[in-house]
């Protein structure tokens, strides 16, 4: 359909054709082809500010759905890829691709597909998440598959910027003298069991991601991950430490935590 480019393209349809080229590849690595168990994409765009209109017009961001519905759509049509009539193509542009997003070669893009599949059963499933800096209302929490979303925030009960109230039921009081609480967000982040992937995962609420707040994870390697949409979570593994704010400090565990 289009011509792989063997530079960087430089104009509103060079980059267009190139980030089509890009998730139609993408498109036939998922289920072999099929498509059918595809929610939605969610593509990144972290472009230089010199650069944002020519990305801007490749995807028509004055033209809602255009891009999806006119682009996207035909690449699938043409390919047989089965998309389900529910998809959705979210489209952001940020400081940073986030580190689930598959960086498009020659691009300042990234794209990242959810799927939906059959759920496993699993054992209910237990871990820890330890507090090492910043006083909240317990030093170990344990947190369960069986339990649903555990939410992470300053205060126990907090209300929304839409006016409802969120239980945080890891919650670092505001009355507290530890200033590491004061840069907890009342609606920082939550964790989150996934069945279809047997894991923990953590996720940025709004009041976690720029411009709001900061949260930032340091797996046991080494490796920093910033979270920077509410989107994409971040698969917990043993000794992850997850930043909030400025120095609230979690340690998540899968196996009992000794004082």
């Amino acid at each position: 359909m289009f011509d792989i480019f063997k530079s960087r393209p430089t104009d509103i349809k060079g980059i267009r054709a190139s980030l089509l080229q890009f998730i139609k590849d993408q498109f036939q690595r998922v289920e072999g082809g099929e498509g059918s168990n595809i929610k939605g994409l969610s593509l990144y765009i972290n472009c230089p500010d010199e650069e944002k209109h020519l990305y801007e017009g490749a995807v028509y961001i004055d033209e809602e759905s255009r891009f999806k519905e006119e682009e996207v759509q035909r690449i699938a049509d043409d390919y047989a890829i089965a998309l389900p009539p529910t998809w959705t193509l979210q489209i952001e542009f940020v400081d940073q691709l986030p580190a689930e997003a598959l960086k498009a070669p020659g691009l300042n893009a990234g794209l990242f597909i959810s799927t939906k599949k059959k759920p496993k059963v699993f054992q209910d499933v237990t871990a820890y998440v330890r507090v090492l800096i910043g006083e909240a209302e317990k030093e170990v929490y344990t947190i369960s598959s069986a339990r649903g979303k555990v939410n992470i925030g300053r205060e126990k009960r907090a209300q929304t910027a839409d006016g409802f109230m969120r239980e945080n039921h890891i919650a670092f009081p505001s009355n507290s003298n530890d200033e590491s609480n004061r840069s907890v967000s009342r609606q920082h982040a939550h964790i989150e069991w996934d069945a279809e992937n047997a894991a923990f995962y953590l996720y940025a609420d709004e009041g976690g991601i720029p411009p709001h707040n900061k949260m930032k994870v340091r797996t046991e390697g080494g490796v920093p991950v910033k979270l920077q949409t509410t989107e994409i979570g971040h698969r917990l593994q043993e000794g992850d430490q997850i930043i909030l704010g400025e120095s609230a400090l979690l340690e998540f565990r899968s196996s009992a935590v000794e004082n």
